[in-house]
């Protein structure tokens, strides 16, 4: 199957420069989708562009709009948008390359591949690409994807190049605006070398094959159900976890057995994996 590239343009070191296309390195989304049905009919439900004043018109006909007040805007085409020239909108040029790990995960977006548009590309995309694998740092540069330009970090993956847009400064929040009212008053050491321990016991190394949705999963499973005329399952609510004793969970969760809960009379059920979060992409290619 061949993927249609999200952005095409130059990928530019100094004065090395050769064509390239970026590709969006994930999927979209799950598997599962809804469409809005009309259960008296089975109609799927269409949406329709609708003016308050003159009812429905025609998409093709509509035009973008700033809003500088109420009910006030700034009618802007297609083309005016597009006559907007930056360099980065056509031109990825290398602006400087740092650590890794100077780079905080909070500011890491959306991965893509970056790859050589053509055969005649090849050469020069291969020595920007070995020149940067050798230096062993991530490469900064600029684009212009959907009206905005973003950062670019890049770095050697294979045959190609990894790149992840990079948020700036103003989309990030600052972590007192929500850590702010936690008090720093320090754990009781005792249950934190416990708490250690437990970490010890479930250490192991990533496999994002062992990590599947599984919400997505049971919905599979409704709708296979509903398909059969079955009437669906309503699923057990999840048990209160709110412990009374810190210290009794710890030490029953390093031996293997879960902590009694407030209110209840039985032990619930282990408590389902963490959910993984994206580090940045240190691992470097071989």
């Amino acid at each position: 199957m061949a993927f249609r590239p999200t952005w095409q343009g130059h990928l530019r070191l100094s004065l090395v420069t050769c064509p390239v296309a970026l590709y969006t390195a994930t999927n979209s989304g799950g598997e599962v989708h809804f469409n809005l049905i009309n259960p008296e009919t089975n109609n799927r439900i269409r949406m329709v562009t609708t003016d308050p004043d003159t009812g429905p018109v025609e998409r093709s006909s509509l035009v973008k709009g700033y809003a500088v007040a109420k009910d006030e805007y700034i009618l802007l085409t297609d083309e005016e948008i597009k006559s907007v020239k930056l360099e980065s909108t056509k031109t990825i040029d290398i602006e400087r390359f740092v650590p890794a790990d100077e780079i905080d995960r909070l500011y890491w977006d959306n991965p893509y591949y970056l790859a050589p548009a053509g055969a005649i590309a090849e050469e020069a995309f291969g020595v920007i690409r070995e020149a940067m694998r050798s230096e062993g740092k991530i490469a900064l540069g600029r684009v212009v994807l959907s009206t905005r330009e973003r950062l670019l970090a890049l770095e050697p993956r294979d045959q190609g190049i990894l790149a992840y847009s990079l948020r700036t400064r103003g989309e990030v929040r600052d972590t007192r605006d929500v850590f702010g009212a936690i008090s720093d008053k320090q754990p009781d050491p005792a249950m934190i070398d416990i708490a250690r321990r437990i970490i010890e016991q479930q250490a192991g190394p990533f496999d994002p094959d062992l990590f599947v949705d599984r919400y997505e999963e049971a919905l599979k499973a409704l709708i296979a159900a509903k398909q059969k005329g079955h009437k669906p399952v309503r699923s057990a609510e999840p048990e209160d976890t709110n412990v009374v004793d810190l210290m009794a969970a710890l030490r029953a969760s390093l031996q293997g057995a879960a902590p009694r809960t407030k209110g209840r009379g039985r032990t619930p059920k282990s408590a389902a994996p963490a959910k993984t979060s994206r580090a940045s992409p240190r691992r470097r290619a071989s």
